[in-house]
């Protein structure tokens, strides 16, 4: 007699297995656990369930990891692992497997067989755990809880994956390079994409290849438009499950699971405490072949290698601007829409760029600056403007102007010089239409028509129109002198003075020059104001009696002496003040008894260079003339 499925005609090996499988169709499970009532339609299947869910017993274990299992069978599949034996073989693509049911679920790849469908909205799926995992989205149904940090899952294996994260452990390791994963998929990943570098899914639309089939339906969802997952809180959609997830820690939740175990500091994303940890160690594996920076990321190492190659593939549908970076396109076009979506909280203020909050919040509310110099000490808000500020130690300047070669630590220096050699003067006053080609030079000429001085010192009170002039002007009371020249050791308050000196006394250097009389400086604002000479315009003019000035010093000098009597430089020994800082200067030398002037011809010292004068034309007025002039010029240079 044929052991002969009358259901489905199926042919079994023995009575007894044809008796087992009937019960699929029927039903009919005979066999009750007596602890929880559970029943099943084989024996075999019931004392499984008594080993795994009531007595946790598995009497099975691996000779060479010793993980241990429930059955012989489990263990066999497992030993496969390190043999590397995979004895089942897709007669399609000849793709191997270890397990005799995972070349049965991929044979559905090739016959688009899609045999379990959700009875609510019919979606069909190709292995059972899918379904299950889709069901979830509509129960809601998270069961298994993690029991350190109360994470819950719709899923079993979800919650064993994620308690990896705590336990540290890593069984799977590559036998290439010997790196070590909490996940088996995570190690195939990885061989495709480390070591293989094979793509074998193909996006039929665009021919874009990816090493994982998942990658590729998420890239599909660019074409179709889908976004299938959506927040159950603000209704906001998502082409990709993880990017729904971190949007609800991130602005809903507020859930930061990822904790550092050096500094303490929490995460919503596990690549975000990767990157902070790196802080730590100080570790950046990925290195530039062109000029040897390293970064944390590959993603920011690629973004890089678009600075040496000038790629910029992302492109502005509204003026065409291009791009290196899809960041900063999505920016630039909150430009052209208005759309400011970051909002501070505090003085809702609106941004259209995350890191601009981030900054505004640090700048001037919390005064955070949690970047520090090794150097000097000094701190910053963006670690951005700490990386430029260091190439003031290195003396590193990576950006070369194409036309005279100068070069420049910041970008933002260089696209300024650009404009010098083309002309350019993008930014024009709405009052007088005057052209400038730096906003912050508009922004200072406006003031001129407003009038406005909303930054004033808490030491003088004088008053700016710009808060980097308040910040200039603060040194002078603080003695503050960061810059440092490396020829002659002599400090300065500012780059710009220490650039000046560089080239006025070291090299000589004096690359402005007049084009009506040929004169050269070593400033372009030097340069600015020796025109004047030949336009005879004095743009600064004092609104109290109209005396008109060459120069802005002068027109400051001026209202201090003439009008409001100001005394902003005092004496730290005898607190005696004076209107200018070159007063106050020669008055310590009266404290100090310093005598900088000397006499060429009897070595005599003196304070004051008016009495350096003084005792030439009565001691020295019958020597020669011509010596005399000599010296007084050297002396006039020095002071």
């Amino acid at each position: 007699m044929s052991n002969k499925c009358g259901y489905c005609k199926k042919i079994l090996s023995t009575k007894q297995a044809l008796e087992l499988h009937k019960r699929t169709h029927t039903g009919e499970k005979t066999f009750s656990c007596i602890i929880c009532q559970t029943s099943f339609s084989q024996k075999s299947v019931l004392k499984r369930h008594r080993r795994t869910v009531h007595e946790k017993e598995k009497p099975f274990s691996c000779a060479i990891c010793q993980k241990s299992f429930t059955q012989n069978s489990n263990l066999t599949e497992h030993d496969r692992i390190h043999r590397g034996e995979k004895p089942f073989s897709c007669d399609v693509c000849l793709k191997a497997f270890s397990h005799k049911e995972s070349l049965k679920l991929h044979k559905r790849t090739h016959t688009g067989e899609k045999p379990f469908s959700c009875n609510i909205c019919l979606t069909s799926f190709s292995h059972k755990s899918y379904l299950t995992r889709h069901s979830t989205i509509h129960t809601g149904s998270k069961e298994f809880s993690c029991q350190i940090c109360q994470q819950s899952f719709s899923l079993k294996h979800n919650l064993k994956m994620h308690e990896k994260i705590h336990s540290g452990e890593k069984t799977f390791s590559c036998d290439v390079c010997q790196v070590s994963f909490g996940l088996k998929g995570h190690l195939v990943r990885h061989r495709r994409e480390v070591h293989s570098k094979e793509k074998a899914f193909s996006c039929n639309i665009c021919q874009k290849s990816f090493t994982r089939s998942d990658s590729l339906k998420v890239h599909r969802r660019i074409h179709t438009g889908e976004t299938p997952f959506s927040c159950d809180i603000c209704q906001l959609s998502f082409v990709h499950k993880p990017h729904l997830v971190r949007h609800k820690r991130a602005i809903h939740s507020k859930e930061r699971p990822f904790s550092c175990k050096v500094g303490k500091k929490s995460f919503s994303q596990k690549a975000n405490l990767e990157i902070h940890q790196s802080i730590h160690t100080g570790e950046k594996p990925f290195s530039c072949i062109i000029c040897q920076r390293s970064f944390l990321q590959k993603s920011d190492l690629n973004k890089h290698l678009r600075v040496h190659s000038g790629r910029k593939p992302f492109s502005c549908d509204v003026c065409q601007k291009t791009f290196s970076q899809k960041v900063h396109l999505v920016g630039h076009l909150r430009i052209h829409t208005g759309e400011k979506p970051f909002s501070c909280d505090i003085c809702q203020a609106s941004f259209r760029q995350k890191p601009r909050l981030i900054w505004h919040k640090r700048e001037i509310h919390s005064k955070e600056k949690p970047f520090s110099c090794d150097v000097c000490q000094k701190s910053f808000a963006q670690k951005a403007h700490l990386n430029t500020h260091l190439r003031i130690h290195s003396g590193r300047k990576p950006f070369s102007c194409n036309v005279c070669h100068t070069s420049f630590s910041r970008k933002v220096n260089l696209v300024l010089h650009k404009r010098t050699h083309a002309g350019e003067k993008p930014f024009s006053c709405n009052i007088c239409l005057k052209s400038f080609s730096r906003k912050s030079n508009l922004t200072t000429h406006k003031a001129i028509h407003t009038g406005s001085k909303s930054f004033s010192c808490q030491t003088c009170q004088q008053a700016f129109s710009l808060k980097q002039s308040l910040k200039r002007h603060e040194k002078i009371h603080t003695g503050q002198k960061h810059f440092l020249c490396s020829v002659c050791k002599t400090s300065f308050v500012n780059r710009y003075n220490l650039v000046s000196h560089i080239r006025a006394v070291h090299a000589k250097e004096k690359p402005f020059s007049c084009n009506i009389c040929q004169k050269s400086f070593t400033r372009n604002y030097d340069l600015t104001l020796h025109k004047r000479i030949h336009t005879g315009e004095k743009a600064f003019s004092c609104d109290i009696c109209n005396a008109l000035f060459v120069h802005k010093v002068y027109l400051t000098r001026h209202i201090r002496i003439i009008h409001s009597k100001q005394k902003p430089f005092s004496c730290v020994i005898c607190k005696k003040s004076f209107s200018l800082k070159g007063n106050l200067k020669r008055h310590k030398r009266t404290h100090t008894r310093e005598k900088p002037f000397s006499c060429d011809i009897c070595l005599k010292l003196f304070s004051f260079k008016t009495n350096l004068a003084a005792h030439v034309k009565k001691t020295h007025i019958k020597d020669n003339i011509s010596s005399v002039k000599e010296s007084l010029q050297a002396h006039t240079i020095i002071e």
